[in-house]
């Protein structure tokens, strides 16, 4: 399951937001090899004049920015696929933003399966238990 926060500098555009969250969902799904049914995507907008690199805000730069974090269990996906991911997802935000300034990022975080999971359920119990989930 992953999580997926997914931070966007400017005003709140829902068209622009929906987009977003497709194109985060389809990739993590596509080159991580995640369920989009157990994909969470949070979004969150944050002003350009609150966004700051290099000490200059977005608004001083006149660029945009997006950060994309997805939490993933550790050692689901390869150093491979996570090249992959942050050239796909960098692409994608740059044709659906434009205008990125180079510091937008993505940021893989790999949780220990004991530590992560849903439904109350961590991700090391369902492969403990395989025969009761699947």
């Amino acid at each position: 399951m992953p999580g997926i926060t997914l931070t966007l500098s400017g005003c709140k555009d829902q068209k622009l937001t929906k987009e977003c969250v497709l194109l985060a969902t389809q990739i993590t799904c596509e080159i991580l090899k995640k369920n989009s049914f157990e994909t969470m995507v949070i979004v969150r907008h944050v002003d350009d004049d609150d966004w700051f690199i290099d000490g200059k805000s977005l608004a001083e730069w006149g660029k945009n920015s997006f950060r994309l974090e997805v939490t993933v269990v550790d050692e689901t996906c390869s150093k491979d696929q996570k090249a992959a991911y942050q050239k796909a997802i960098y692409n994608a935000m740059d044709q659906a933003i434009g205008n990125l300034h180079p510091q937008s990022n993505v940021h893989v975080i790999d949780c220990k399966a004991a530590s992560y999971g849903y439904t109350g359920i961590t991700q090391e119990y369902r492969y403990q238990h395989k025969d009761e989930f699947y």
